[in-house]
């Protein structure tokens, strides 16, 4: 239906759809056919051609552009801080990427794995379950736990590994079934290093170097493959003899026992009597070395004395052998009981035997000889 249909239309004198026409008073609707064409005609002038088949094609071009952006716009993905982004293009892996936000062709060109890399993963080689629990759940496995060591003994050894993903790529595509290859490279590392230390020693003080050198030979192994493995410890849970003989072994470690503690009783003597000895011995060597100097000195003395008498002897005879009879003399008679006789007199002085006296009332004697009454000479 048009406008000028109707009375009061442009074409009959009135004004246009817009005005007022002689008939109307009010605002008339606009002409929808009208602003069809318009539109049509601002259509058609966008589109490069102006029939219907030209906005068809327009269209899906459109419609294909933004197709087109929504799937370049799914490339982009991210990454989590505790994995790394392995690229596959039509399946092959060609680069790793890091955590963040990263962009790779979209599918089906470019796809994107993300393993966990920080997770610690586990293998116990030798048991199955808990050793720590109480329930006995832990099962042992002879045939993973039995090794062969240094000295031609058994052992029976469990222990864990642990383990992390340090190159996802390498951990993806250059091994297949990784916690089965794992645990072979651990259990031959072990037994490798178990085969080249003695029993006693892997019992013991070994425990701590053998740990280590398991997780340095698997590290060499597992890096010879490219596995892109980690191997950050290895935790020896159980070390004993086979259940077979562990009493008699128990029995052999209870002798060696009793023998250290009777060597450390016998060093222990050792170190008490020999430094005691060896004081003995210096002291014997100090005092025989003083006698001598002593006998020497004494000697020494006596032959200088001797020589002095002898030169003053040369000097004066008389005086010098006087002097060493008075000398002698004095030298025996020092000490004993003295009786003086006066021989002008003809006879004995009588005395006093104040000495005897003295001696019978037990008082020491007050002088060395009697006062005759006389006088002395």
């Amino acid at each position: 239906m048009s406008w000028n249909n109707q009375g009061g239309g442009w074409q009959s004198g009135g004004k246009g759809p817009w005005g007022q026409g002689p008939r109307g008073s009010g605002p008339q609707p606009p002409d929808l056919e009208e602003l069809i064409r318009k539109g049509q005609d601002r259509l058609k002038s966008i589109l490069p051609s102006g029939g219907g088949g030209g906005w068809g094609a327009r269209g899906i071009g459109i419609v294909a552009v933004l197709l087109i952006g929504v799937w370049l716009f799914t490339g982009f993905y991210r990454v989590q801080p505790d994995e790394q982004g392995v690229v596959l293009r039509f399946g092959q892996w060609v680069k790793t990427t890091q955590p963040g936000l990263n962009y790779r062709i979209p599918y089906p060109v470019e796809t994107v794995l993300t393993p966990k890399v920080t997770r610690v993963n586990r293998i116990d080689v030798g048991f199955r379950g808990d050793l720590t629990d109480r329930s006995g759940q832990a099962r042992d496995i002879p045939e993973e736990s039995l090794m062969l060591t240094g000295d031609e003994n058994i052992v029976d050894i469990d222990f864990s590994v642990f383990w992390q993903i340090k190159d996802a790529g390498q951990f993806l595509f250059n091994i297949s079934n990784p916690e089965p290859t794992v645990k072979a490279v651990a259990e031959s590392a072990m037994r490798e290093v178990i085969g080249k230390n003695p029993i006693q020693r892997i019992l013991t003080e070994g425990r701590q170097p053998i740990e280590d050198a398991t997780v340095a030979l698997m590290q060499q192994v597992l890096d010879s493959y490219n596995a892109g493995i980690t191997i950050s410890r290895a935790n020896l849970q159980k070390v004993d003899p086979p259940n077979a003989v562990i009493d008699a072994f128990r029995d052999v470690q209870a002798a060696k026992a009793d023998k250290e503690r009777a060597q450390n009783e016998a060093e222990s003597y050792r170190n008490d009597i020999i430094p005691r000895a060896r004081g003995e011995a210096e002291r014997i060597l100090q005092g025989a070395e003083a006698y001598k100097q002593q006998v020497v000195a004494t000697a020494q003395g006596e032959a200088a004395r001797f020589l002095s008498v002898y030169n003053a002897y040369q000097q004066a005879k008389e005086v010098t052998a006087k002097r060493l009879y008075l000398e002698t003399m004095e030298e025996i008679l020092r000490g004993t009981n003295k009786i003086i006789l006066d021989t002008k007199d003809g006879g004995v002085v009588p005395y006093l035997p104040l000495p005897e006296l003295q001696r019978r009332s037990g008082a020491a004697p007050t002088a060395p000889a009697a006062q005759p009454q006389g006088g002395t000479r």
